[in-house]
């Protein structure tokens, strides 16, 4: 996801790298273990950060489309693709 940004000019390797570096340090600071996971949560955070930064999207636009993704999730048979529809 970072690599499309950067590539389509949104952010540049730069913010990448400082918001991922902010996010991490944050997690260290919290006394998060140094694991894939914590990685991983860092590097949505950043994602998260730079999308409210970089576009139209709100902290709340993020919050409501990863409810009905969820939503979408436990509405889905086992082995069925995820539909997720148009969020308001």
């Amino acid at each position: 996801m970072a690599e499309a940004l950067v590539l389509s000019g949104r952010i540049t390797a730069a913010d990448w790298a400082e918001a991922l570096g902010g996010a991490l340090a944050r997690a260290e600071g919290a006394g998060a273990e140094d694991t894939e996971a914590a990685y991983y949560g860092a590097a949505l955070e950043a994602l998260e950060a730079l999308t409210v930064a970089t576009t139209v999207l709100t902290p709340d636009d993020l919050r409501r489309r990863k409810e009905a993704w969820a939503d979408a999730y436990r509405a889905t048979p086992h082995g069925q693709p995820v539909k997720l529809g148009v969020v308001d």
